[in-house]
């Protein structure tokens, strides 16, 4: 043995950085809001391994094994949770992330963190919170003042409002994450969404430019597994048809590759598999060999040969750098397109969401509408961040003109209320939707 046994953080920044590729993103680079950190004494972890290691013991993070997918998961054992998504958004990224001499780390702690601000009830929850917010809902309608400035609910944005705000575990608001991490998690819906909404801090997290290398594996193989994931769990609750599946073209490819093996195979359930497994195969393997194309050619075009070269020109890099090559994304978004159709849209699914639409907008108008109905936390943020005088403290003849003049007046009070929604699990939002809005007469109060 010619070094000692252990390896501390100064160490293992020096393995990374002969190990990684000219245009990963390093743990050494990494920054963070809060100079001052907690754990800022001798470490065995680089930066972005303690990020992924506050997600991981966060409770927004043990919450999403309760937020559905697409399908409610307490109907059966299999269907997809938010967390097991998460999970399976990771490995993609990881595996992405390994074979372009990327940061692993990095990617792993911003697929674990990307959705952590979703909703109960899946892109449902989310759609109706959105609506409230920007005053274009149907079912319960805020006052102008309220929604000219509280701006719009997207699940990136709350993800980083989680991580940033809103979970308490050291003296200091948030988890502290890097910025790197923190641009991954808001960026992770890639360039289809624009930032209409007051952002908790926006130094560091470049909104002009495209996201880091890591944080494209991110959102591509959040891309990959949604719509995988989905096929498998639509086929499994009987939702469409296995025929019509292997006609789609990347079916098609997938079987004519298996060759023999897929056709020769008599059981569903095993072509099914090699199906599924394929056509995953065939994803990443295209995003890994089509990135690694484009890479190849932007450093040598502009003579890259070290990380300093990459750094001084990293703003230039295109936001679809890690994606799909033109022929790929085709057939993926000919699969998209099927799923939508046949699975996110069957009737099974659209009923769930229905009731689902019901529960979100009963449980904000109870909240709005009489905040005495939050839990004590709530109200002591409402007191804390809004300079609002705490309601318990009222007498009962004072609430409701304090409830009318200051907190029905408040975009922060309704950013409040959708924080609470947004952070119930499917579990918790329908046990408080059917203590509010259904009560029964042998009900414990």
């Amino acid at each position: 043995m010619t070094g000692p046994l252990v390896r501390d953080r100064d160490a293992l920044e020096r393995d990374e950085d002969r190990r990684l590729a000219v245009y990963s993103t390093r743990s050494a680079s990494a920054t963070r809001r809060l100079e001052a950190d907690q754990e800022q004494t001798v470490d065995f972890r680089l930066a972005y391994q303690r990020d992924r290691d506050r997600i991981l013991h966060s409770r927004a993070f043990r919450r999403l094994k309760h937020k559905t997918q697409v399908f409610v998961p307490h109907v059966a054992d299999h269907p997809r949770t938010r967390l097991t998504h998460t999970l399976e958004v990771g490995q993609f990224g990881r595996t992405i992330a390994r074979a372009l001499g990327l940061n692993e780390d990095l990617v792993e702690a911003v697929a674990l963190g990307h959705d952590v601000g979703h909703t109960a009830f899946g892109h449902t929850g989310e759609s109706v919170l959105d609506q409230i917010l920007r005053g274009t809902s149907v079912d319960f309608a805020l006052p102008d003042a309220v929604t000219a400035e509280v701006g719009a609910f997207k699940h990136n944005y709350q993800s980083l409002r989680v991580v940033d705000l809103l979970e308490r575990r050291y003296d200091s608001a948030g988890l502290n994450l890097t910025d790197q991490v923190r641009e991954g998690i808001l960026k992770h819906t890639t360039w289809k969404v624009r930032f209409p909404f007051p952002l908790p801090d926006a130094e560091g997290l470049f909104l002009d430019r495209a996201c880091h290398l890591e944080g494209q594996a991110v959102a591509v193989a959040d891309e990959i597994a949604q719509q995988t994931h989905d096929l498998e769990d639509g086929l499994r609750a009987g939702s469409v048809d296995f025929g019509a599946v292997e006609q789609l073209r990347v079916a098609t490819r997938v079987i004519e590759e298996a060759g023999e093996l897929y056709r020769a195979e008599e059981r569903r359930w095993r072509r099914q598999n090699l199906l599924i497994r394929g056509v995953i195969r065939l994803f990443v393997s295209d995003v890994i060999a089509a990135a690694a194309g484009r890479l190849e050619r932007y450093c040598g075009r502009h003579r890259i040969t070290d990380h300093g070269d990459y750094l001084r020109r990293s703003h230039e890099v295109s936001q679809t750098t890690v994606w799909f090559s033109s022929e790929v994304e085709g057939l993926f978004d000919e699969l998209k397109a099927f799923i939508y159709r046949y699975i996110i849209n069957h009737s099974r699914v659209n009923r769930q969401d229905w009731r689902a639409r019901k529960v979100i907008v009963a449980l904000f108008r109870a909240f709005w509408l009489s905040p005495r109905n939050l839990p004590e936390y709530v109200l002591l943020r409402a007191r804390d961040e809004l300079g609002f005088p705490y309601l318990r403290d009222l007498p009962m003849a004072s609430v409701a003109g304090e409830v009318a003049s200051r907190y029905h007046s408040s975009p922060g009070f309704a950013r409040l209320v959708a924080d609470h929604v947004a952070g119930m699990s499917d579990r918790y939002a329908l046990e408080e939707y059917r203590f509010l809005e259904q009560p029964d007469t042998e009900q414990r109060f």
